[in-house]
């Protein structure tokens, strides 16, 4: 892209430079102080007004038209033209060209672009021609000229055209005889140029009748004769007119239009030459002009399929070319306008009834140059065309002349609320944005305003528009509309409309109302607690681990032998220098004051830096207080249906986003590493999106996996290399030791060690490739061994008398030698054979005598030092017998404050013995 912005280029009319030409009305011609010789030399001097001029398709035909009907040419030369435009286009200068025309006569050719029309036409201007022109808002009656006919008469041929319109003139207004006589007496061609008529008819409704009844016998008048021609002005401002004046209007206009040729007093395409020779004295170079027009034309035509139609239709492959050089020149036809820019008011604006379609783009044209030309402006982006984007909104006199051209004060609101407020909603978004990309959105939110005129008419502002009034080779389109759709998005006055166009209007939208309730939230008693139950919500979702939220100190998390998801509290960040690692690192290895037996068990999640998280969930929180409200019926009736119908939707997609927010935030998991220096390990789980019923709980378990830091299961082989080597030469691994391999971090982690293992260490007996043992020989106890045999599953318990075995060390073990006899023990007697009972006994033979069953009972206190060995000691020796039956009865006295984590703890040991079907857990005041 060229380097030098359009401000370096050109060079700007004086009073452009010095903030001269900001108001509407100083582009307004005064027809009447132009005859009185009292208009400001632009537009009083020919020359100067004429090189000012840009003659446009429909001022050429103005002019030709009238100087063929001046001249005696009545073919093709309608007698009167109507001006019937918009106030402010062009029908003053309209007649003001051809006023000074008509004076210049035969020296018209010498002005600047006459000789062309004369050309053109094949005509010349007549000599004399006699000049009649009426103000209807300055015209005022005076001795001599008590009406506008008599006024008239006497500019053409003095008292004697006074004197031709007869004697009752000064009462009525003369008829079409006495009209002809006045032409005659002219001697000369005549015309006659009338402006704001309807505003005289206001002023003098005395006079209103006469004066009508005059238009329609002048009227007949001209178009009686050959050297004649009239043009009339009729509209004034629609905001401004009456009913009075739109009848008046409508019955002027059709009297006019039975001889007249209606014609469009300022052509919409020929704008921007109108307003290059207005505010510029020199465009630059030709070079620079034609490069830029070059570049953009390139770019215009590679992206034709991204932007509106009518820029670059092309009928077939041979056109190609030529629809580029229409796109260069029509560039640089507008330079140092983007053609965007200037076409915007002919396609969206001209809709506006308060808008002055010529005098009112000049002056906010004027006063955008002149913002923009300025050395604040200078910092902005270097721009080689004046695109929509770069509306100086922020420029108070500037926002105050585009709102009174739009014709609603009230937007002021939405432009200092979203784009060029202190605090506009585009500012943030904005903040990091660089080079060409600088304001994007911003300079979205200006076209946005511009393309849907402010939403006081049906006009949107669709996406293929905005990517041509801000496009360029280094801002991909794909980036305009991401901005608009952030800015809809976050803003409180812009709208959606349809599929692909957006509105800016004065009404607020209900964004604005959920802004207002956000301000309002509790953070403490609203926002907090609802962000701990969604956070707590994702977690739990569909099964998982158990799981410990928020605690407040390392007491709060039990110490068990089965992992667990610790969720911190949002109120922590994970920051590398703060205080959250260390302290995580403390709780994993201590518990209170103790030692941890199992800190691999443990997973830590907490959430990454920032406000995100508590922003979409105040903005979930204000969307369901508005649904409540307008349910309620206390807001509502201030916005539009649609929006109201898509409410609930809304509601939904800011619990989504509250949601989403809710995993990626909580990304950071921690947990026990003894090869770190912290003894803490952690991972970042990367931006996260909430996946139908899967929980964050799933999502920590899936990255443990990813990064091997958790298995299903074991197997035989890893067991065996990773046997201690202080257990090698024995070959026998305590149950109990071997769980807290798998809890302490010396192996890899696993869900639920207890289930995995006791279901693997039966499968490994089975199959012979480990074996398993209970009791503890060193001690004199007896050994239970099982290898290559179905053990019970109750028997795998995970305390130190139960052991895994190698292979070598269970075949040693499954036959041990038969215990020696003792030295001076007695032979036990062999067992005396039942007595048969005597013959002949009553009842016969005598029955065997049933043993008799006593039951023997333990009572009393067990030392606390013994009751490892009690079941080892005793409870193995009642094994076998009948009946065997054993209660327990604990009781103990605990701290208030400690009695949460004691039942954890207790209720977890009674479901790893598989004794919480069996041994009740009560509490007592």
């Amino acid at each position: 892209m060229p380097n030098d912005p359009w401000y370096k280029v050109v060079t700007l009319r004086k009073e452009v430079r010095e903030g001269r030409s900001f108001n509407p009305d100083e582009f307004a011609i005064a027809l009447d102080q132009v005859v009185d010789g009292k208009a400001p030399a632009d537009y009083q001097d020919p020359e100067q007004f004429f090189s000012r001029t840009y003659f446009t398709q429909s001022l050429t035909e103005h002019t030709g038209t009238v100087l063929r009907r001046l001249s005696g040419r009545t073919e093709s030369a309608a007698p009167v033209l109507s001006l019937i435009t918009q106030f402010g286009g062009g029908k003053t200068h309209t007649l003001t060209s051809l006023y000074h025309i008509a004076r210049a006569g035969r020296g018209a050719g010498d002005l600047t672009g006459v000789g062309d029309i004369l050309k053109a036409s094949g005509t010349t201007v007549p000599a004399g021609v006699r000049v009649a022109t009426f103000v209807g808002n300055a015209w005022d009656p005076a001795e001599g000229n008590e009406n506008p006919w008599i006024d008239m008469a006497r500019q053409i041929a003095g008292d004697q055209g006074a004197e031709a319109l007869g004697p009752n003139a000064r009462t009525s207004p003369p008829g079409t005889r006495a009209l002809g006589n006045l032409f005659a007496v002219a001697e000369a061609p005549v015309l006659i140029l009338c402006d704001e008529v309807l505003n005289f008819i206001n002023r003098h409704g005395n006079m209103a009748d006469h004066f009508y009844a005059f238009l329609q016998n002048m009227t007949v008048a001209v178009a009686g004769t050959t050297h004649a021609a009239a043009v009339v002005s009729l509209p004034r401002s629609q905001t401004e007119m009456t009913e009075s004046d739109l009848e008046w209007q409508e019955r002027i206009t059709k009297v006019v239009n039975r001889v007249a040729q209606d014609l469009i007093a300022n052509d919409e395409s020929e704008i921007s030459e109108v307003v290059r020779r207005r505010l510029f004295e020199n465009l630059g170079s030709e070079r620079t002009r034609r490069r830029v027009a070059n570049m953009y034309a390139d770019w215009c035509f590679d992206m034709s399929n991204r932007l509106p139609a009518e820029w670059t239709t092309v009928d077939t492959a041979t056109s190609e070319n030529r629809a580029k050089e229409a796109l260069r020149q029509r560039f640089e036809a507008c330079y140092p306008f983007h053609p965007a820019t200037l076409s915007v008011f002919q396609r969206k604006w001209s809709a506006l009834p308060q808008f002055q379609k010529t005098r009112g783009s000049l002056a906010m044209l004027a006063q955008w140059i002149s913002s923009a030309s300025s050395e604040q402006f200078r910092q902005a982006r270097n721009e080689p065309l004046i695109t929509l984007g770069s509306a100086p909104l922020h420029v108070p006199s500037f926002r105050e002349t585009v709102l009174a051209q739009l014709g609603e004060k009230r937007l002021i609101t939405a432009i200092d609320a979203d784009i060029a407020g202190q605090n506009a909603r585009a500012r943030p978004l904005d903040a990091d944005t660089k080079g060409a990309m600088r304001d994007i959105h911003k300079r979205v939110g200006t076209a946005m305003l511009f393309e849907s005129s402010g939403g006081m008419v049906e006009k949107v502002a669709h996406l293929p528009e905005l990517r041509c009034a801000l496009g360029e080779p280094d801002v991909d389109t794909a980036s305009i509309d991401s901005a608009a759709a952030a800015l809809e998005q976050t803003g409180f006055f812009v709208r959606r409309a349809g599929t692909d166009g957006y509105r800016i209007h004065h009404q607020a939208t209900l964004r604005k109302a959920v802004a207002d309730l956000r301000a309002s939230l509790d953070e403490e008693n609203e926002v907090k607690p609802a962000i701990r139950r969604l956070v707590e919500r994702e977690f739990n979702k569909g099964n998982g681990i158990p799981k410990a939220f928020f605690p407040k100190d390392s007491s709060e998390v039990s110490d068990v032998p089965r992992m667990t998801l610790v969720v911190m509290s949002p109120d922590l960040e994970w920051r590398e220098n703060n205080h959250t690692p260390e302290q995580i690192a403390q709780w994993t290895q201590k518990r209170g004051g103790s030692d941890r037996l199992h800190p691999a068990a443990l997973v830590w999640c907490t959430r990454k830096p920032g406000r995100d998280l508590q922003d979409r969930v105040e903005a979930w929180l204000a969307w369901q207080k508005v649904r409540s409200e307008i349910d309620a019926g206390t807001l509502g009736p201030e916005f539009e249906k649609p929006e109201l119908d898509d409410l609930s939707q809304r509601v939904k997609n800011a619990e989504d986003e509250a949601v989403d927010e809710v995993w990626a935030s909580y990304r950071f998991v921690s947990l026990y590493d003894s090869q770190t220096e912290t003894k803490i390990r952690t991972i970042d789980l990367g931006a996260g999106y909430a996946t139908g019923n899967e929980s964050l709980t799933g999502r920590v378990i899936a990255s443990l996996k990813q990064n091997g830091l958790l298995n299903d299961s074991v197997g035989a082989g890893y067991i065996e290399r990773n046997w201690p080597p202080a257990l090698r030469e024995s070959g026998a691994w305590p149950l109990s030791s071997l769980r807290q391999s798998f809890m302490n971090g010396s192996l890899t982690r696993l869900l639920d060690p207890d289930q995995v293992l006791r279901q693997k260490i039966l499968e490994f007996v089975e199959a012979g490739e480990f074996g398993l043992a209970s009791g503890n020989p060193d001690q004199g106890q007896r050994s239970r061994v099982w290898y290559k045999e179905s053990a019970p599953a109750d028997d795998v318990t995970f305390d130190s008398n139960t052991y895994l075995l190698t292979k070598q060390r269970a075949e040693q073990t499954k036959a041990p030698p038969e215990p020696a006899p003792t030295p001076n023990s007695e032979p036990e007697p062999h067992p005396t054979p039942p007595t048969e009972p005597e013959p002949g006994a009553q009842g016969g033979h005598q029955p065997l005598l049933t043993p008799k069953k006593t039951t023997l009972r333990l009572t009393g206190t067990v030392p606390m030092e013994s009751w490892n060995t009690v079941g080892v000691r005793i409870l193995t020796k009642l094994r076998g017998e009948e009946g065997l039956n054993i209660g327990v009865n604990v009781s103990v006295s605990v701290d208030s404050d400690r009695l949460k984590n004691l039942e954890e703890d207790v209720r977890q040991a009674l479901t790893d013995l598989k004794l919480d079907g069996q041994v009740n857990m009560t509490t007592d005041p």
